[in-house]
């Protein structure tokens, strides 16, 4: 399977811009292509993109998965906006064009593992993390364009974090450099093992893309599991 980064089509200047050249699945070139390609090379792809709201007055962020005959058979829809104002930087307020969404999509099926869909600033909050756990994910993908600042400070530690309390493959497509003159991406796209360990990481800013790939052995996600067993205390805490 092909993992790409949040916001794939575009990365706007401005919540306008943002609104602007949001396109439907049915009428993105850059969807369009990424199916054919998944069916010419019978690859999944899962990606983040922009779509278009019912009444059009926001955009979606949603992460899709393409499968190998180019079908889109999964959505999930960003639970978590980026609304910060950070001193000296950033300041983003990203619930001005995007509506936020309202459910967890459950693990799915697919050839590489079960896999859970996550984007970017949802990864400060295990709970959704922790109810895929529940649910027998194997593979959390965080697809995201963390800003330089925030990424230097909580990416790696937030990634594994969130792979060693699930017991789970992380697959984390990044955004990386320059995308206008306001925004800049962090990079460092990483898959991370169900230990915790990185197995694979690309580079920052100064280094432009890169292609990064790993094994998804599920029997090590399996031996992790039986060799640390994590029993939640529901009888005094609520399960997620």
């Amino acid at each position: 399977a092909l993992f790409l980064p949040e916001a794939s089509d575009y990365i706007a200047s401005s919540p306008a811009e943002t609104i602007a050249l949001v396109r439907s699945t049915r009428d993105s070139e850059f969807v369009r292509g990424l199916q054919g390609e998944a069916r010419s090379a019978n690859l999944p792809i899962n990606v983040g993109i922009h779509e278009p709201t019912e009444d059009g007055k926001k955009v979606k962020n949603t992460s899709i998965w393409i499968d190998g005959y180019g079908e889109i058979v999964q959505r999930y829809q960003k639970l978590h906006l980026f609304d910060v104002d950070i001193e000296g930087g950033p300041s983003l307020k990203e619930s001005t064009s995007v509506e936020q969404g309202v459910r967890i999509l459950p693990p799915f099926d697919t050839a590489v593992g079960r896999v859970g869909l996550t984007i970017c600033f949802d990864l400060r909050f295990p709970e959704i993390s922790l109810a895929l756990k529940r649910q027998n994910c194997h593979i959390i993908t965080v697809p995201s364009a963390f800003t330089p600042r925030t990424g230097k400070a909580h990416w790696d530690v937030l990634l594994r974090a969130r792979a060693i309390e699930c017991q789970s493959y992380v697959v984390a497509a990044a955004q990386v450099g320059a995308h206008n003159e306001k925004r800049a991406s962090y990079g460092h796209s990483s898959i991370i093992s169900p230990w915790g360990e990185i197995v694979a990481q690309a580079g920052g800013v100064s280094l432009g893309p890169e292609i990064i790939s790993a094994k998804i052995d599920l029997d090590f996600v399996a031996r992790v599991k039986r060799e640390m067993p994590l029993h939640r205390r529901t009888d005094v805490y609520p399960e997620v």
